[in-house]
């Protein structure tokens, strides 16, 4: 026993940071078995909702699914991304992609077909099986040597349909399929084509399937190298205003705007723009992993008050149910009056009219069941429950917390993401105060004899003029006094209250800088300082 604990000690010592996921991972799966679990299998959630979380759910990585139409480019993002084909992958006009593939990473390449995914208890598929074979004809595993990969995982699924073709069958329930991965992926991105903002009734149908998740939800507008500019500014009202009507939120979705594929653009006005939209996509995919333990217990914390709501609504019918006589005219009865149920069951237990489950979807699943054979309310079941939300997550996330600060940065790396981590193509690279970075002359000379003009019509006495003189100058910039302090403040590099005329040529630039859309740096770079003022800075260092 000694030695087992001593390898384990060990263990610990060489996984370091390792470790410290595993422990909110192990919490986290304890207090679903402890608390939830009981819960959901006493008033049968898992038949009316979602199946039991296993040991992978906790365990895996964080995925992405991707949903659009076809031809929206949904495959070519994943190529992308990883700047690497992968097995089953298939790009055309037409839809190409038919089937759900799991993009994951492998020692060897290589794909696993759905049937044998579904038993692979290291995979967080399993429960996939209730869909049928038709779904598991229809879905794989590609899995292959990426950096990328490493970080998180990719769902790619189906073209969604429009028109005639969205009346064919696939012959699984498509939305369910999606809803269960909604629940458990950390990003749904939805990819729109700038040509084709249509959204198709079973699009519609699609995206109301991950209602509860909204915060997980990003929308790319995707080939929008194709439109000019003032196309652009169309077609990005036309695409919020048909979102608009889909989903239900107050909130205004991000929309990241580009062309995500690695083909020269076909309409470079927009070029900055698009780089900038690409870069803040990167930077949300690549915090993933880092939240990952976030995300995880924001949704079994989701998944507890569900559980808790389903419980109330079970039990409450099976109290209503009489012993003997009458029971299928009152089962009708209760099915017809669930509204007026949910506003009961809000008001006796303070619960929030969000909390509680799609009407006409309850209505329809409670049909094939006999009330009588309910469970009565337990209430240690329910107190297991709001023990856990008032006082275990609490102590849970501030473990998160320690060891989010204890822990080095995690961000996917690899693939597109290093492809603008260094050297001149990262965004910004040469541009505002980084411009100049790497030459020789000093990046404000070439300005210089215009700002002495407006230098010397300011009265300068011994080479120097005072604040007041320079700042009846800086004000016509109209930039505010907080803004034209801290150029001060970076202008001034000496600190005597004064300016001479490089540090008056200084804050000029910088505010050329700052009025041509870039941000002040918070402390002035080295290519900034002003060749008679270098030496000096040097020796203060």
């Amino acid at each position: 026993m000694f030695s087992w604990m001593g390898r384990q000690a060990g263990g610990r010592e060489r996984a370091g940071g390792m470790d410290a996921v595993q422990t909110v991972t192990g919490g986290l799966r304890s207090l679903y078995l402890r608390k939830v679990l009981p819960l959901e299998e006493a008033y049968r959630f898992h038949e009316f909702h979602s199946p039991a979380l296993e040991d992978a759910d906790f365990e895996n990585k964080p995925m992405i699914l991707l949903v659009g139409q076809y031809s929206t480019g949904k495959t070519t993002f994943i190529r992308y991304l990883l700047e690497q084909d992968f097995p089953g992958m298939r790009i055309g006009p037409e839809p190409t992609t038919d089937s759900f593939i799991a993009v994951m990473y492998g020692e060897t390449e290589g794909s696993t077909p759905g049937n044998a995914l579904v038993v692979d208890p290291k995979k967080p598929f399993r429960k996939l099986s209730r869909f049928g074979n038709a779904f598991l004809n229809r879905f794989m595993c590609s899995q292959l040597p990426n950096q990328v990969l490493k970080s998180i995982s990719i769902i790619d699924s189906p073209g969604i349909l429009s028109g005639e073709k969205q009346r064919i069958s696939r012959g699984y329930d498509f939305c369910q399929v999606l809803q269960w991965f909604a629940e458990r992926v950390d990003r749904i991105i939805l990819l729109f084509d700038a040509h084709k903002l249509d959204i198709s009734d079973e699009f519609s149908e699609a995206i109301k399937a991950f209602r509860g998740q909204d915060d997980k939800i990003r929308v790319v507008l995707n080939k929008a190298d194709q439109v000019d500019t003032q196309q652009l500014m169309r077609v990005y009202g036309a695409l919020m205003w048909s979102l608009g009507k889909v989903i239900n939120t107050p909130e205004v979705l991000r929309v990241y705007i580009g062309s995500f594929w690695a083909q020269p653009l076909q309409n470079t006005d927009n070029r900055r723009l698009f780089e900038a939209e690409a870069q803040d996509l990167f930077r949300d995919i690549q915090s993933l992993p880092q939240k990952a333990a976030v995300r995880k217990l924001n949704d079994l914390i989701k998944r507890a008050r569900l559980a808790k709501v389903h419980a109330y609504i079970i039990s409450h019918l099976k109290k209503e149910m009489p012993s003997v006589f009458g029971k299928e005219n009152k089962k009708r009865e209760l099915i017809s009056r669930l509204p007026e149920i949910y506003i009961q069951l809000q008001r006796e237990y303070q619960i929030s009219a969000g909390d509680f489950p799609e009407v006409k979807a309850m209505q329809e699943q409670l049909e094939i069941y006999d009330f009588t054979k309910f469970h009565s309310l337990k209430p240690k079941l329910i107190e297991a429950v709001d023990n856990m939300l008032s006082s275990k997550i609490s102590s849970l996330m501030s473990l998160i917390s320690q060891e989010e600060m204890s822990m080095p940065t995690q961000l996917v790396q690899g693939g597109a993401f290093d492809g603008t981590a260094e050297g001149p193509f990262n965004q910004g690279y040469g541009e505002g105060a980084k411009e100049g970075a790497d030459e020789e002359e000093w990046v404000v000379a070439k300005d210089k004899p215009i700002y002495d003009e407006l230098f010397y019509t300011l009265s300068p006495i011994n080479g120097k003029i005072s604040g007041v003189n320079a700042k009846k100058e800086m004000v016509t910039s109209k930039l505010p006094n907080s803004v034209l302090g801290k150029i001060w403040k970076l202008a001034d590099c000496d600190c005597d209250g004064m300016l001479d005329e490089e540090e008056f040529a200084l804050a000029k630039h910088l505010i050329k800088i700052k009025l041509d859309g870039y941000e002040l740096p918070n402390s002035l770079p080295p290519h900034l300082v002003p060749p008679s003022h270098r030496k000096s800075l040097l020796k203060a260092d």
